[in-house]
């Protein structure tokens, strides 16, 4: 017999879906989970595809708890397992936040720990009303170690970080958007399809533009104002020479909808 499937891989329009699969235990994140995820990815960038951006969602009542802590207990015994799970995680992370596709999450319920940083690797964050948010680690001596440390700073600012790092405390929906971690919030029975809504939206943009703006935003983010300013200086009058440039210039002038071929 066949093991069940943990990540749940389909297409809806446009729109890549990956679907964690493990709501018996909380859609816990596994080397299995990492491995799915990142396939998923390459498989959604290709031309081929026909993809235009990825939402990430979960089966269940929960988005995600954090790491499958039966297998952490088992590689905890070598530090060589540790290691290769905290980079695995990391690479998934990576894959996710450097992809060419807009990548959505759409949470549910409980994102907590890992799946908090699941979440903070996606480039927009939809949120159903009733969802919470935190990074439970410092409840149980644990450390964030798919990126945590790293993105909530940079999101919210250092005070409200270590708060949520120190106290372990729940975030509700509301103000979650309003601290700037998540982008919308939507009811519960109203999530899947407003995420969805959201990403075949996108379809409507500029493949290439999309992905030159995520990678100006999130690479500028790395260094000084002044580096960024200077990799926007240097990319930009590339990207104003693509046909996409041409045909969404021509549709203003128009007054059309641009038809977008990238």
């Amino acid at each position: 017999m066949s093991e069940p499937s943990v990540v749940a891989v389909s297409r809806a329009g446009t729109v890549g879906v990956i679907e964690l699969a493990r709501p018996e235990k909380f859609n816990c994140l596994s080397l299995a989970v990492f491995a799915a995820i990142s396939a998923a990815v390459d498989a959604f960038e290709t031309p081929e595809s026909g993809v235009r951006s990825i939402m990430i969602c979960a089966q269940g009542k929960n988005f995600c708890t954090g790491a499958d802590l039966d297998e952490v207990l088992s590689l905890r015994q070598e530090i060589g397992d540790m290691r290769r799970f905290i980079s695995t995680a990391h690479q998934t992370m990576k894959r996710l936040s450097t992809s060419s596709l807009p990548v959505v999450a759409a949470c549910q319920g409980l994102s907590l720990a890992g799946g908090f940083e699941l979440m903070l690797a996606c480039d927009i964050a939809i949120a159903a009303r009733d969802a919470r948010f935190g990074d439970q680690h410092a409840q149980y001596g644990l450390l964030p170690g798919f990126g945590a440390s790293q993105r909530i700073p940079r999101l919210i600012g250092l005070r409200r970080s270590m708060d949520l790092f120190f106290s372990a405390r729940w975030l509700d929906a509301q103000t979650a958007q309003q601290w700037g971690l998540v982008n919308r919030v939507v009811e519960a029975g109203e999530l899947r399809q407003a995420a969805l809504d959201y990403c075949e939206e996108l379809a409507t943009r500029s493949r290439i533009g999309l992905a030159t703006m995520k990678r100006l935003a999130r690479e500028g983010l790395e260094g000084s104002l002044e580096a960024g300013l200077k990799l926007e200086e240097a990319v930009v009058p590339g990207g104003l020479l693509e046909d996409d440039v041409s045909e969404g210039l021509a549709a203003f002038q128009e007054r059309r909808s641009p038809r977008f071929r990238s």
